[in-house]
């Protein structure tokens, strides 16, 4: 995956973006809260979710 296939996930209801993530070959989905603590280990496969209100306000690989 590249940071090109992780955009594109901002504005959708973060059920719906962990269903899709998956559905397009993602091996990990990391939901990550407003000030949420997060490693800054980069993982390859992984997408990152950040979600306010239940809604996807960025999202990016690692």
């Amino acid at each position: 995956m590249t940071e090109a296939d992780a955009e594109g996930y901002a504005g959708l209801r973060v059920d719906r973006a962990e269903e899709l993530a998956r559905q397009h070959g993602w091996a990990s989905v990391r939901v990550l809260p407003p000030g949420a603590m997060m490693t800054l280990d980069h993982r390859e496969g992984r997408l990152n979710l950040a979600v306010r209100d239940g809604v996807v306000e960025r999202s990016w690989e690692g």
